[in-house]
């Protein structure tokens, strides 16, 4: 049996902390430099068994094939460096391709349901028309219901079953056209594919000129041909653009919600024109490979971008690595491992960083200065709301006692002193100057109704009362349109700017004596403990499922950066 750390996704803890300091640029000094002091957040680990993962789906819907087929021909490839660079090896262990077992998104669906029963069919068709969109295309196409649950995809005896649990697969990316992309029209699933085109032409798009075409046409059925839009940031809009429909205390559909908007966040940022979502989603791999291993004699080419699709959501991929059995997945446990440890390098060396900007005692009022810089093309955390970042600062004594702590994550998910984790209908607000224990600056989106009361419920967001998620550089919060704006006290906050933030911390010392230490973390999670327990209350069958996987799961955060000083 092989251990498989939860949070120790590095050999040690010691590499993770050596990382950690390499990231933050540490060097050592009293009062105006930082000490290399080890984060404070524990790395617990859990032992268990490894898993093969079941072997990938085959179909063809006449518009759509299974992830199998495609697997046949463009696995066992390598990059200049010897490295796999195999598609299906590194899809299969992401969100991308178990966009429809996920839990969470299935719990989190059948209550919005139970919310709204009149309007089921509509909640079901707009979910699956980026979580299950092979599916829901040909059910279109077909002429038959885009359902979920019941006899929908999900139910294995559906015509459309496999193409449905087979998630973001291949052939949905490779097919949609470039007509349009970047544009209102093809945001929340608006993607066009030509599904009236048959065998041999229906057309796939390739990454790369001159594409190696009658090999596929006669194997698929499908033609290749070029596609440079498949490298901008227009085709990850059409699903990461999300904007739903709200109701009214009625149950009447009133307006729409921008539930999550990172295309829009980088459009406002300094990063078009430089960097596109598949830069930092999709690294390249080490020079030139070959795209199939058929014909022997293909070219390799570059560069090459590798389907890492890496994101920041350890938890979930956690839950579908040790649940392999319940859940059905097709990724051995290796495979999760990896997509995890790429997930935990993006955050440590890609995402954000701490420093340290002043530090000092008057008299026993010690007063830290600690500025925050996110280095990603949008709002951090990004994405579906109920993601968080926040920091966590300890000063400690000079018999290393903790005498003052700030946003101390527990290990039941919360975070010491969040109002929120207290009540979930309420939230901690935004800080440029904290000055207790209770007060916690957290990065995050907070929903609410049409009567501004704080909601968890999807389709009854109207509005954001907080969102004061991290900026990408050169996001102007004065000029943000309305579906993307900053939202609280951080749009008066002059410390709270496109790229950074800064935050005071004025802390009592009277009762401990220094030198003291100061500690900063700056943490992730993808589920927050309030969303989360919005919905554990809720009687569906997909809720106490997913309960059985959240109770059992480690609810610790990543570490995403970590700085400290010491102060005389």
């Amino acid at each position: 049996m092989e251990n498989y750390g939860i949070r120790g996704r590095l050999t040690s803890a010691t590499a993770l902390i050596t990382t950690l300091f390499l990231v933050a640029g540490l060097t050592g000094a009293c009062g105006t430099g930082d000490e290399t002091t080890s984060p404070t957040t524990s790395l617990p680990t859990t032992t268990i068994a490894p898993h093969a993962g079941l072997p990938l789906v085959s179909f063809d819907t006449g518009s759509f094939a299974g992830s199998n087929n495609c697997a046949i021909c463009h696995s066992r490839l390598q990059d200049e460096s010897g490295n796999d660079v195999s598609m299906d090896v590194h899809w299969r262990s992401t969100m991308m391709a178990n966009a429809a077992r996920d839990p969470y998104f299935r719990a989190k669906v059948s209550t919005e349901i139970k919310n709204a029963p009149h309007l089921q069919e509509v909640i079901e068709d707009v979910c699956a028309t980026c979580h299950t969109p092979m599916a829901r295309t040909q059910a279109r196409v077909d002429g038959t219901a885009a359902l979920l649950f019941g006899d929908g995809f999900f139910n294995v005896s559906n015509d459309l079953h496999k193409a449905g649990i087979d998630g973001v697969s291949c052939v949905l990316c490779h097919q949609i056209q470039s007509d349009g992309l970047g544009s209102t029209d093809t945001f929340a699933g608006g993607y066009i594919i030509d599904t009236a085109a048959v065998s041999p032409d229906r057309l796939i798009f390739s990454q790369f000129e001159d594409p190696q075409q009658q090999m596929m046409m006669a194997s698929s059925g499908y033609k290749p041909v070029t596609g440079g839009h498949l490298s901008e940031s227009g085709l990850c809009a059409t699903c990461h653009t999300v904007i739903t429909p709200y109701i009214d205390s009625n149950g009447e559909i009133q307006g729409t919600f921008p539930e999550q908007v990172p295309y829009l966040e980088w459009e406002h940022s300094s990063y078009p024109g430089d960097k596109e979502c598949q830069t930092c989603h999709m690294p390249y791999a080490d020079g030139a490979a070959k795209t199939a291993n058929m014909p022997p004699d293909i070219d390799a080419k570059g560069p090459f971008s590798q389907h890492y699709f890496v994101g920041g959501n350890t938890h979930m991929i956690e839950i579908l690595r040790d649940n392999p059995d319940a859940l059905l997945v097709t990724s051995s446990t290796a495979h999760f491992n990896a997509t995890i440890d790429r997930a935990v390098q993006q955050l440590e060396n890609s995402t954000a960083s701490l420093s340290i900007l002043e530090s000092g005692l008057n008299g026993k009022n010690l007063s830290v200065t600690v500025k925050v810089n996110d280095h990603t093309g949008h709002k951090l955390p990004t994405g579906f709301p109920s993601r968080r970042v926040w920091l966590h600062l300890q000063v400690l004594d000079q018999n290393g006692k903790v005498v003052f702590e700030s946003g101390k994550p527990e290990s039941d998910g919360t975070i010491s002193g969040n109002d929120a984790d207290n009540d979930i209908y309420t939230y901690e607000p935004h800080y440029d100057v904290i000055t207790s224990a209770d007060q916690v600056q957290i990065y995050e989106a907070i929903l609410h109704n049409m009567d501004g009361a704080v909601t968890h419920k999807l389709l009854e967001a109207s509005g954001y009362s907080k969102d004061n998620r991290l900026l990408p550089l050169g996001f102007d919060k004065q000029t943000a349109g309305e579906l993307f704006a900053v939202r609280g006290e951080a749009l008066s906050d002059g410390n709270f700017i496109g790229g950074s933030d800064i935050v005071t911390y004025q802390i009592d010392t009277s009762a401990a004596s220094g030198p003291f230490t100061v500690k900063v973390e700056l943490l992730y999670q993808s589920m927050a403990y309030s969303t989360i327990h919005s919905i554990l209350g809720v009687n569906t069958s997909q809720v106490q499922e997913f309960e059985g996987y959240w109770e059992s799961s480690d609810k610790l955060p990543e570490i995403i950066a970590f700085t400290a000083q010491e102060v005389s």
